[in-house]
């Protein structure tokens, strides 16, 4: 990963003199050129294209300016689980066994296929090539791609409070008595179960909250609990893949031998067999309804995270030569797989709560959301011999799968600034860590107030929801579009010796852009009230929701307009040098 001196003096940053390098005419790639070595480092080949307009000279190799000697071969286990780790996330464990029964049961897993196939997966393998041929973060790499869009890459979301819920009830576990145990509080509501009161009166103590209007002081527990998080992902992210890649091994294979334990668990209850015909009994007529196919796009799309710029990141530290045509093909069946095997982990213990209950298993399983793991879940297992076993190992699985997304989405924003600045960032990644991780602690107290529970539903609708799409949206239009699909097989054929099929181009070009914008329109055309715990929530939040969610979105055209306005030269020129940076006829 490190590049060696220039033999020749460079005009411009990525810029070597000269105007060819391989012998085609003009410097660029012809059809017929051999595919390009990497060096004994492992760095990205020169494409020698020619110049932007009003430059001379030929684009040089891609180098990768935070990587020393020690780390530039980060290894494939390191690589495929960090990969494995993002992907997988508690979106899998409780999200899509939701909407799976939801939306037709065993039906909804052909929309889902469907969306994985043509939208999911071809993103997937897309955003794998692009960091590792270019080598880069999130941010500069758009200098190589289109210029114009680097505003894409300044939208980032946050995934620190998601393992906190966890953390807390994971602090109560191992106590003689479950969280919800009945003991562990005092009924305020007899229509609530011991549960939900736990949950929403114990852990979160939302009833000393008036709403966003009144959110409340922060809870000091939550507080430490958090701060204990943020204190693993220091000093798991501190040293980059040294010391990530060693946690690793523990948080992405920890969930799957859990989720192991509880299947079997499960599957030798009593009533189990009803939660599962319950999980996959077919609902064709389900098939008809457009939000259906709406909600299986968006949950491949987020559970696999494609446009995020953390697989980027993460496939930029691999060799170049590496087959990540492979990897986006078994990271994803491994995703896929994940989020099937944990609707039977979940589904055969309400299907033992409904035998216990003697009612059907729809009622048990009236609660959606993370309500599905913090209160129906959890009281189910209470009612399990070894219940306090059952519920420590449930509540760790979580928050390791909460640790992996956290070291994903932290590891893109790094990687990306760190790339855009070496010459400040490079010998500085502790304390830029130490900083960043700051940053996030503190944009994290309000989600600690005993109203944070509200504020983290209004970020979660609005926040993560259709303005990411849209940003991914427009990466795979300046892929597809601007870099150019032909450019972009080149590229993958340097690096894995054969050209991407026509599928790929298809879909990259035209499928994938079209199922995103389907997406993005019918989630802002269908916007269903918020509620959580009975709160209505009121209609101005519906207003500062659009403006969290217009908020990573709005850093794109302001880019562009500044991009246009200070780049020296004819607007002709400016045009030419933003979107096209080797040129429009550079494609080989």
């Amino acid at each position: 990963r490190v590049t060696k001196p220039a033999t020749r003096p460079s005009v411009l940053p990525g810029v070597q003199n000269g105007s060819r390098g391989d012998g085609d005419e003009g410097g660029g790639l012809g059809p017929h050129a051999a595919a390009p070595q990497g060096d004994s480092w492992g760095n990205s080949p020169a494409r020698h294209l020619p110049a932007p307009p009003g430059r001379t000279g030929v684009l040089g190799p891609a180098p990768c300016p935070r990587c020393t000697p020690g780390t530039s071969g980060a290894k494939k286990w390191i690589f495929l689980l960090s990969v494995v780790g993002f992907a997988v996330d508690l979106g899998n464990v409780w999200r899509f066994p939701y909407i799976c029964y939801q939306n037709g049961g065993g039906a909804f897993l052909i929309p889902y296929t469907l969306m994985a196939v043509f939208g999911g997966v071809p993103l997937f393998y897309m955003e794998l090539a692009l960091g590792q041929f270019h080598r880069t973060g999130a941010i500069p790499i758009w200098r190589r791609i289109c210029p114009i869009f680097k505003g894409e890459r300044w939208s980032r979301r946050q995934h620190g409070a998601s393992a906190l819920p966890s953390a807390s009830s994971a602090s109560t576990s191992p106590s003689t008595t479950t969280p919800s145990s009945p003991g562990n509080v005092t009924w305020t509501n007899s229509s609530r179960s011991p549960a939900e009161e736990f949950y929403t009166r114990k852990v979160l103590e939302i009833q000393k909250s008036g709403g966003l209007y009144d959110v409340g002081g922060i809870r000091w527990q939550l507080l430490l609990c958090l701060f204990l998080i943020f204190t693993i992902v220091y000093f798991s992210l501190w040293k980059g893949v040294k010391t990530s890649g060693k946690v690793v091994w523990v948080t992405a294979t920890l969930p799957y031998l859990v989720l192991l334990i509880l299947l079997v668990r499960g599957a030798t209850l009593p009533g189990a067999w009803r939660g599962v015909l319950f999980y996959l009994r077919p609902d064709w007529g389900k098939l008809l309804s457009t939000a259906v196919w709406v909600d299986a796009a968006a949950q491949i799309f987020f559970s696999l995270g494609p446009g995020f710029g953390v697989l980027l990141a993460l496939a930029s530290y691999n060799h170049f030569h590496n087959n990540c045509y492979r990897d986006a093909l078994v990271t994803s069946a491994v995703n896929c797989l994940t989020s099937f095997l944990s609707g039977f982990v979940i589904f055969t213990v309400l299907g033992y709560m409904a035998e216990m209950r003697d009612v059907e298993v729809e009622d048990v399983a009236r609660d959606k959301g993370p309500s599905l793991l913090f209160i129906t879940y959890p009281e189910a297992i209470a009612n399990m011999m070894g219940s306090t076993f059952f519920a420590v190992i449930f509540f760790l699985m979580m928050i390791t799968l909460g640790l992996d997304s956290t070291f994903g989405g932290l590891e893109a924003v790094i990687t990306a600034v760190m790339d855009e600045y070496p010459q400040v960032l490079a010998k500085r990644r502790e304390l830029f860590v130490l900083g960043l991780i700051t940053v996030c602690f503190l944009g994290s107290l309000s989600t600690l107030t005993y109203g944070g529970a509200y504020v983290v539903k209004l970020l979660e609708e609005f926040g993560a929801g259709c303005s990411i799409l849209a940003v991914v949206l427009l990466e795979t239009i300046a892929v597809s579009w601007f870099y150019g699909i032909q450019r972009f097989s080149h590229d993958v054929k340097a690096m894995l010796g054969f050209t991407p099929g026509l599928f790929w181009k298809v879909c990259w070009a035209a499928i994938s852009p079209a199922l995103l914008a389907f997406i993005v329109i019918s989630s802002l055309l269908e916007q269903p009230p918020l509620v959580l715990f009975g709160y209505q929530y009121p209609v101005w939040s519906t207003s500062v929701g659009h403006l969290v969610g217009a908020s990573s979105f709005v850093c794109i055209p302001v880019y562009m307009v500044y991009k246009l306005v200070w780049t020296p030269g004819s607007l002709k020129q400016v045009r030419a040098t933003s979107a096209w940076p080797w040129g429009q006829d550079a494609v080989p």
